[in-house]
Parts: C-alpha cells; sequence; structure tokens
C-alpha cells in the first residue's frame, strides 16, 4: 500500500516537473525523456544562426561547405552547438539516466533474462536440496535459532534452509545465489501467511534482515576501485563491513520491537557472540595480508564457497538417490524441474521490476532528484560538514532506488575525485552498505503477489539512514 503510493507520487510529480520544464524553456523538448540514453547530451534550444553570438557565427563560416560544425562554447564546457540546415541546435548537460523506452528495453534484456537464468540454475539446485533432505537438515539444525528470531514460522520449517542460503550468499557477496535463495524462501513463507495480500511479520523480519546487506566480501567494490587505481583496493572492507553490521542490529532491533521478539533468547545471544567472533576473526586474518595476498583472497574466497555449495548439493543428491527414487524422479528431472519454477518466478517479478525502474528514469530524467541532491548538500555544507562528504551523498541519496544509478555515481566520484580521496572510499562505503530498498521490496513482495508491504518499507529506510551515518563516522574515523 505504502509503496504503490509512493510510486505513484514518484511517477506523476516527475511528469509534473518535466512538462513544466518545457513550457519554462529549460528544455526544448521531451524526447529525451522516452528514448534517450543515458550520458546523451540534453536539447536545450533551436535557433537561426544569425541569433548566435558572433565567435559560434564565425566558426560556422570557417566550417567546410557550411553542412555542419560542433562548437564548444568555451565559456561553458557542458555546450555544444551543432549546425545543419540554416538552424543551430544547442545541447547542454547530459542525460543522467535512460529514458522510458529504452529503460523497458533494458529491463527485459540486462536485468530480467540474466536474473531468469540466474533463477533457473540455482532454483534447480534448491529443488534437489528439497528432494535430498539436505534442507530439511539444515532447517532441524537451525530452528532452534530461528523459531526466536522468526517465532511465527514452525519448527524445521523449509523456508529456514532457504533464508540461511540467502543470508550466507549475501554474507559472501553473491548476489547472483542469494536473489533466487530469497525468492524461494519468500514463496515458502507465504505458504505459512494467513493472509495473502499482507506481509507477515516473518517475511518483514527476513526482507529487512536480507536488504540490511550485510556483507564480508565487496567483490564488486574492490573490483571498481582496483579498476580506478586506488593504492589499496581493499582497504575500504573492514568500513563495509562495520556499517553494513550496525545495519543489520539496527534492522534486528527495530523490528523485533515492533513484533516484541525476546532479546534475552541464550540461543539469540549466543549467535550473535558466534557471529562477531566470526567477523573479527576473518578481519584479523584479512588484516595481516599483504596487498597481493587481500586481492587473492577477496576475489576466490566467495567463488570457491559457491563452488563448494553446487558441488555438495549434487554429490549429496546422488548419494541419495533412492529418494529420489521414491519420488518417482531422478536428480536431473528434479533439477529441471526446479529451473522451470524459476523461469515462472522471474516472468512473475517482471512487471514489479520495471513500473519501479521506469518511475525511478522519470524521476532522474525529470531533474527532481538532482534539485533535491543538491538541496540537501547545500544543507550539510552550511552545517559545516567536510565537502567530501556532501560529494558523495548522491551515491547514498540514490543507492535505495537505483543500484545501477548509484554505482555511476560512485565510479565518477573515483574519476573525478581520485580513488584514495575521502570521497571515493565513502561512496564505496554507501555503494555496499545495504540494498537497492525498492528494488527489493518490488522483486520479493512482487514474486508473492503482496500488495501490503506494511511497515517495511518505512524500517528499511530507516535503516538505509542508518547506515548513511555510520558510513560518515566510520569513514572519518577510518580515513
Amino acid at each position: 500500500m505504502v509503496l504503490s503510493r509512493f510510486w505513484l507520487v514518484i511517477f506523476i510529480s516527475s511528469i509534473i516537473f518535466i512538462v513544466f520544464s518545457l513550457f519554462t524553456a529549460n528544455t526544448y523538448t521531451i524526447d529525451y525523456v522516452l528514448n534517450g540514453k543515458k550520458d546523451d547530451p540534453i536539447l536545450i534550444s533551436e535557433k537561426f544562426a544569425e541569433q548566435l553570438p558572433a565567435f559560434i557565427k564565425d566558426s560556422i563560416k570557417k566550417a567546410p561547405k557550411q553542412t555542419m560544425i560542433i562548437n564548444r562554447d568555451t565559456l561553458n564546457a557542458d555546450t555544444t552547438y551543432v549546425y545543419k540546415n540554416k538552424t543551430v541546435k544547442i545541447y547542454s548537460g547530459v542525460q543522467k539516466s535512460d529514458g522510458l523506452l529504452p529503460t523497458c528495453k533494458s529491463t527485459l534484456l540486462d536485468l530480467i533474462i540474466p536474473l531468469i537464468a540466474y533463477l533457473a540454475f540455482f532454483c534447480g539446485l534448491m529443488e534437489l536440496l528439497i528432494i535430498s533432505g539436505a534442507s530439511g537438515k539444515l532447517a532441524k539444525a537451525l530452528s532452534p535459532v530461528f523459531v526466536k528470531v522468526f517465532p511465527s514460522i514452525p519448527k524445521n520449517h523449509p523456508s529456514i534452509s532457504y533464508m540461511t542460503l540467502n543470508f550466507a550468499a549475501n554474507f559472501l557477496g553473491l548476489d547472483s545465489a542469494a536473489t533466487p535463495f530469497g525468492l524461494k524462501a519468500m514463496e515458502s513463507l507465504q505458504e505459512i501467511n494467513p493472509d495473502k495480500d499482507k506481509a507477515s511479520d516473518a517475511q518483514i523480519m527476513f526482507m529487512c534482515l536480507h536488504a540490511s546487506g550485510l556483507t564480508l566480501i565487496a567483490t564488486s567494490i574492490i573490483g571498481y576501485r582496483a579498476a580506478a587505481n586506488a593504492s589499496n583496493p581493499a582497504d575500504v572492507m573492514l568500513p563495509c563491513i562495520i556499517t553494513s553490521f550496525i545495519g543489520t542490529i539496527a534492522a534486528f532491533l527495530i523490528v523485533g520491537i515492533k513484533q516484541k521478539i525476546n532479546f534475552k533468547s541464550a540461543s539469540l545471544v549466543i549467535v550473535l557472540i558466534t557471529l562477531i567472533a566470526a567477523i573479527v576473526g576473518l578481519l584479523m586474518y584479512v588484516n595481516h595480508l599483504d596487498l597481493i595476498g587481500k586481492n587473492y583472497f577477496t576475489a576466490n574466497l566467495s567463488a570457491l564457497i559457491l563452488i563448494g555449495i553446487i558441488a555438495f548439493t549434487l554429490i549429496f543428491s546422488f548419494l541419495n538417490e533412492k529418494k529420489f527414487a521414491a519420488a518417482s524422479t531422478t536428480v536431473f528431472d528434479s533439477f529441471v524441474v526446479g529451473a522451470n519454477n524459476g523461469v515462472k518466478t522471474g516472468v512473475t517479478i517482471f512487471p514489479y521490476v520495471l513500473g519501479m525502474l521506469v518511475a525511478i528514469s522519470l524521476f532522474r530524467n525529470s531533474g527532481l532528484f538532482e534539485i533535491i541532491s543538491n538541496w540537501i548538500a547545500f544543507i550539510f555544507s552550511n552545517m559545516g560538514v567536510n565537502k567530501q562528504i556532501t560529494d558523495a551523498l548522491p551515491v547514498a541519496l540514490l543507492r535505495p532506488f537505483s543500484s545501477a544509478g548509484s554505482r555511476g555515481f560512485l565510479i565518477d566520484s573515483m574519476n573525478t575525485f581520485g580513488a584514495d580521496s575521502l570521497t571515493a572510499r565513502l561512496s564505496s562505503i554507501f555503494q555496499c552498505s545495504a540494498e537497492s530498498t525498492f528494488y527489493v521490496i518490488a522483486v520479493y513482495f512482487g514474486s508473492v503477489n503482496i500488495k501490503n508491504t506494511r511497515y517495511a518499507l518505512g524500517t528499511m529506510l530507516i535503516v538505509d539512514l542508518i547506515c548513511v551515518v555510520t558510513a560518515i563516522f566510520v569513514a572519518s574515523w577510518f580515513f
């Protein structure tokens, strides 16, 4: 309910602002909103050559045959003049995001189709884990803890194993595996949801913990920093872990208080202490490595564990072929059935993802996001906040909406200020400290057709804010 209203507000306000810009001569055409591509120049005016400044007319006269000339204004590097057929088109600035129609195309080709492929593969593996009995054993082992965090879930329920695999994949930075496991968890939780249109307590807790983004190996961030020639690409790893861990704890406390969870449970305390000890131990190990050792460790650990999970699933399934025979199927046929279910899930979530990304495209191209971002940066700068921090805020502001958009700001900050600047490092922490809230809600709740997300969106945005504040303090402390 809240999400749909928010989506509608963004959509309508963006369209109104775009039309307003057209009639106030801030832009010459709004076709870019429909058909433009990211980083394309924006047409703001078209004039006859006689109406232009003298230096532009002189350039046109000197051009061969006066057919076309591209001339950059020396006073404004963002302004471009293109002469053709006695008129001059003036471009200024670049488009912030793909237009509506290119967004529709890229959502299908670049996002949904690869996601469907991942879903098919990992849902096929999940089917093997289910029939072989591996998921049941995992759920049984973890039930004492999960029933404390998710009191509405029956003991030994299959969703426990799915959530565990999702958390583990997120923890290791395995996004391609985390999403299929998470969607399978949502489907399993939906089976015990008494109100199919409304998010259950268990689903909200799972979503908020998932979106808090606790990550040990920020592989992609390290890769971007290495490409930008950072002196130590992995130096943001510890700040990322601290920030995302605090975000996860905040999500658990906020939702736990709302759902009246017993925080004094011995099993919860033991698990929390164990988790903290494991993180500290790994950090101590990584910290004593040299630069090459850190790069080697971060590049291989996640991939090695994922290959190990796949190998374990296949070996365990073949060792328990009798269970497949008892279910009147084979290992391969079971994989195919699971993969087919994954494809169906991908098709189901496509409209939800498309609607959200189109709204974000309009929001960015309308200029509203840039205005809001500039005002927030202005307020922070007048409060005495370091300019290097305010320069990184666009990443934090866009992260809840679009991972790709915030990643663009991240790369731009490294190119503009240097990979080892506070701005670039803080941007890196912002990028890896939480999930894209609106995208995650659209995908996960859309996969089970939940209309009312209750307090999930509000909680996730509060956690995003906590991660932003934490990231600023942690980055200032470390760098």
